[in-house]
């Protein structure tokens, strides 16, 4: 048992920074240093990329990151916790072994966590969670399922001593909670502690909304060197309490107000957050600053953990593509204007399309478009236009119609820009635990 544990987040998303992880690595004297970078639409693109290629199915920054931390890892005992494997942690920490002989550091030992993948546990007639009906109803195929697993999932790992583990779909505060309930010994069924250590992995989990990235909103919200912003370290005592803060030298803040919007951050019932661990109540959590850069948080509480897991299902949504041209000078706003109602009109015709279509003038405040804002004057104004289909044909009959703007009209059209990029749908289901089966295999480089 130890009286504190130190543990950083080294990522709050796939496409996160790495220097500020590097940093932690090297100079944070860390006990535990997490990689949280699953999101519901990064594990579904995760199915894909493997359908393609059934080595990938990772996040595609693994290599780099694990370059990146390992050798300061070893040398300042941090273990690296991450769901970098997404659809296939196999295959990733097959790769993290790779790379950790390249680096010279043999007999590290990387622990792969799998059996949260519940594709074949599910069937068209499942019912979904998030909306009426069931898989079928849908109406896309399915690419793949993933039940959130809970930080029991990664015990194993810590009790066999991994330096690295590598899971997939774990949820996120609980890539946090399972060292800490390791390293201090809480019982899997102490709903308080439990709902405490919740409570960090919640505020770390999102990397640099609680130091102030996100937080930055200039004149109302200012945030010092944001360029520099530095990820987050939390000091845990046993009693789950713990001290938000950062290196000293980066830039960035933190203060009690950007620990409580990270608190309130995607949670609809503070006081019954549910995780896979244990129903947590944030509603009387006492957050302090005690020295600048320093907030202290207690009185986290918890409950019984829920009785189902959730899963999320990812769909081949097909294709995304979006294409622009831009209007400039006078009577820009009208010209655009007119350009996206002859788009809207050439397309309507054809009733062969199939897909959901939406045009834009970036400029006039087109993103508030239910919103009642007073329209501008802009003389700088884009067309943009985008349509989701399954088809690619109707894409590239889309594209094409918009590129014919240049030269059919209205006036003063270019900088033609068009993107065709893979599209998932998300949608989650509630499975048994006892359909989910966790599993653990241990490499050494």
């Amino acid at each position: 048992m130890r009286r504190s544990v130190r543990i950083g987040c080294g990522a709050g998303f796939s496409s996160d920074r790495l220097d500020p992880a590097v940093d932690l690595a090297q100079r944070g004297a860390l006990d535990y240093l997490v990689f949280e970078c699953l999101g519901e639409r990064t594990m579904a693109f995760g199915h894909r990329d493997r359908m393609l290629d059934g080595s990938k199915g990772y996040n595609p920054h693994l290599a780099q990151r694990m370059r990146g931390v390992l050798a300061a890892c070893r040398k300042n005992g941090t273990v690296v916790v991450t769901n970098m494997g997404a659809a296939n942690p196999l295959a990733a920490a097959q790769l993290t072994v790779g790379i950790a002989r390249e680096l010279g550091l043999a007999g590290m030992k990387v622990a792969c966590i799998e059996g949260d993948d519940v594709t074949r546990q599910l069937n068209p007639a499942t019912p979904l969670h998030d909306r009426a009906g069931t898989i079928r109803d849908v109406g896309l195929s399915m690419v793949g399922a993933n039940a959130y697993l809970g930080a029991d999932a990664l015990m194993p790992a810590l009790k066999a001593g991994a330096d690295i583990i590598i899971a997939g779909r774990v949820a996120d505060p609980s890539l946090f909670l399972a060292p800490l309930a390791y390293r201090f010994g809480w019982g899997l069924d102490d709903w308080q502690l439990l709902g405490r250590g919740t409570v960090v992995g919640h505020l770390l989990e999102c990397g640099m909304q609680v130091t102030g990235g996100y937080f930055a909103d200039p004149g109302f919200k200012d945030v010092p060197n944001l360029a520099d912003c530095g990820f987050p370290i939390a000091e845990v005592g046993f009693d789950g309490s713990c001290t938000i803060t950062k290196l000293p030298d980066t830039g960035g803040c933190v203060t009690t107000a950007t620990v409580k919007e990270q608190l309130l951050y995607e949670v609809h019932d503070p006081a019954n957050y549910l995780t896979p661990d244990v129903t947590a109540d944030f509603s009387r959590v006492a957050v302090e600053q005690v020295e600048p850069d320093r907030i202290q948080v207690a009185g986290g509480d918890g409950r019984k953990r829920p009785d189902k897991l959730k899963a999320t299902i990812g769909f081949d949504g097909g294709f995304l593509a979006e294409a622009g041209v831009s209007y400039a000078g006078p009577n820009a706003q009208a010209r655009a204007r007119l350009a996206g109602e002859v788009v809207w009109q050439r397309l309507s015709r054809n009733n062969a399309l199939q897909g959901d279509l939406r045009i834009d003038m970036i400029g006039i405040n087109s993103l508030h478009g239910t919103a009642h804002m007073p329209a501008t004057d802009s003389e700088d104004v884009r067309l943009r236009v985008a349509m989701r289909s399954r088809r690619r044909d109707d894409i590239d009959t889309m594209m094409w119609e918009v590129e014919s703007l240049l030269c059919c009209g209205p006036a003063g059209g270019g900088g033609y820009r068009g993107s065709i990029t893979p599209c998932v749908v998300t949608h989650s289901t509630l499975v048994g635990r006892d359909q989910v089966r966790p599993t653990m295999r241990m490499f050494t480089a």
